[in-house]
């Protein structure tokens, strides 16, 4: 899945500088990835420590999140599963008619005949769910959502579609399965604000990959909680936008007292916050954060920067950008 600020090619190196800041092997350790997003640092941890607690206050993320970190033993039939609702009947539902190509929306979104393999499935799925335990509905679901997400007619955000369709979302929808690391222990999923999240919870190694500009992940991936919530209601504006969570991480006037209340209440002996400098806070103010509360270093590396529009309509015109990997020992 595209997504604003994936770690996906930057996750072995948060690794590593992991490994070589904590002090002792980490297998013994909990790790809390506080914004997971699609759960891409914390899967990587994942089969290293002994446990992690994965959060993100969109419902999207946290189907993700039960599946690739809360799910850790093998779910019985998945394959029967995942082609039995490859097989739902299309229906000309919510999605169909809001989102798809020929809906009374007139929101390019899908090809119709996808919505309607969305809607269908989606629709079996719900029916299913008393039936199903936790683990096999939300493996289910993240496979859904995934999949939905491949066909998808946008540059990768859900903040506007296409005016054609373009080649990979005219592909028809295959259900893939969202397969995840299998471990012997068990993992903890929140969806939680988390400044709230941080005051309940501790552990050894805190991750932090908070939003980094004004950019609302809510409102950039909308559609996905649609599908994953599959409620209806009232589709606002040319995107069919639904009520959405607005971060003070996003808002240049909050997030730096945000940021620090976060770190005065982390009950961790070990930060790392990802940023980069194109973020609301520059470097200098983070490390002042940071600072008060223990030893405080800093390490960077350049990486090629996330682009979801046309390189003329960008505020930014670097192709690359710097990524910071802040490091705090409490």
């Amino acid at each position: 899945m595209n997504y604003i600020g994936s770690k996906n090619r930057l996750s072995a190196w948060i690794v590593e500088q992991v490994k070589n800041t904590v002090e002792g092997p980490i297998d013994d350790m909990i790790l809390c990835d506080l914004f997971a997003g699609t759960g891409r640092v914390g899967r990587s941890f994942k089969p290293l420590v002994k446990q992690i607690i994965a959060n993100d206050v969109e419902y999207y993320s946290y189907v993700l999140l039960q599946n690739y970190i809360g799910n850790h033993q093998e779910i019985p039939r998945k394959r029967e599963l995942i082609e039995s609702l490859q097989q739902a009947t299309p229906v000309n539902g919510f999605i169909a008619e809001e989102y798809g190509e020929s809906g009374s929306g007139n929101r390019l979104f899908f090809t119709q005949s996808n919505a309607q393999k969305i809607d269908g499935m989606r629709l079996q799925l719900q029916q299913l769910e008393s039936q199903l335990d936790a683990s096999t509905y939300f493996f289910l679901l993240a496979s859904l959502l995934e999949s939905a997400d491949k066909v998808a007619n946008t540059a990768s955000v859900y903040g506007a579609f296409l005016k054609k369709i373009k080649k990979s979302a005219a592909k028809p929808l295959v259900l893939e399965p969202a397969d995840f690391d299998k471990t012997t222990w068990q993992h903890q999923v929140f969806q939680e604000d988390a400044n709230v999240l941080i005051k309940r919870i501790s552990g050894d190694i805190l991750y932090l990959d908070p939003p980094y500009n004004a950019r609302q992940y809510g409102a950039n991936y909308h559609l996905l909680n649609t599908i994953a919530r599959y409620d209806r209601f009232e589709p606002k504006g040319k995107t069919g936008l639904r009520e959405y969570y607005k971060s003070n991480y996003c808002k240049k006037s909050k997030v730096a007292e945000e940021f620090e209340a976060l770190i005065a209440q982390a009950n961790f002996n070990y930060i790392f916050l990802s940023y980069n400098n194109e973020g609301l806070m520059p470097s200098d103010q983070v490390k002042e954060i940071m600072q008060k509360y223990g030893t405080y270093r800093l390490v960077a590396k350049q990486y090629q920067r996330f682009k979801a529009d046309k390189t003329q309509n960008r505020n930014h015109k670097a192709t690359a950008t710097e990524e910071y990997l802040h490091i705090l020992i409490k």
